[in-house]
């Protein structure tokens, strides 16, 4: 994904220090500045800010203590259990699992973020598949709800779900970014959804159904 200039980025760490002492590097591509917020409750981010990358051991509860004021944010943290990881990615924040990702990888999540899009690192996006597969019973309103989709369309929604934008999804698929994100709105009216996020979580059954 694109961006027509540097990012500023706030890094929260709650109760540590950030773990990459190298990141963002002076010469990094995509970052321009990265501005420390000291721990405290709740955290007041600045004017100014693209992004945030919330580092915490205590997820939900920071970022409910986080003064975001609309910046996207993305949260670093070790848990890979399905209800934090959908908690998170309800209100609308990445979330990439400790050592389940690279800088450039943080980095690209960074770039996405401001333009709306929410991202899932493999492992996060995996433990909500498992969410899905240990459920007790079959999830028949998200299986109808996935029924709406086209073939074209379910292969879209597959790679949304791993965290792929528009313009990796099209590199993927073959078809022009412009082809992509017509067949999200799409979807998105096919599922009921607000956006990416919402798509994604119904998609993986880690979001209610409003119809069927």
């Amino acid at each position: 994904m694109r961006t027509s200039r540097k990012l500023s980025v706030a890094l929260a760490c709650p109760g540590g220090s950030w773990p990459h002492p190298d990141w963002p590097a002076p010469d990094d591509r995509y970052v321009e500045r990265a501005v420390r917020l000291r721990p405290s409750s709740p955290f007041h981010v600045p004017e100014g800010v693209d992004a945030v990358v919330l580092y915490s051991t205590n997820p939900v509860d920071d970022l409910g203590s986080l003064r975001a004021g609309g910046v996207p944010v993305i949260v670093v943290a070790p848990y890979q259990d399905p209800e934090t990881i959908a908690e998170v990615f309800r209100r609308g924040a990445g979330y990439l699992v400790e050592g389940d990702y690279c800088t450039c990888m943080l980095s690209s999540a960074l770039v996405g973020a401001p333009a709306g899009h929410t991202y899932l690192s493999p492992a996060a996006c995996a433990a909500l598949r498992e969410r899905e597969w240990q459920a007790a019973a079959p999830d028949v309103a998200t299986e109808r709800l996935r029924g709406r989709l086209a073939p074209r369309e379910r292969q879209i929604m597959e790679l949304l779900s791993t965290g792929l934008g528009a313009q990796e999804i099209g590199l993927r698929l073959g078809l022009s970014e412009k082809t992509v994100r017509n067949n999200l709105s799409n979807i998105y009216a096919k599922l009921d959804a607000r956006g990416s996020t919402d798509a994604v979580l119904r998609w993986l059954g880690a979001a209610p159904v409003l119809r069927v």
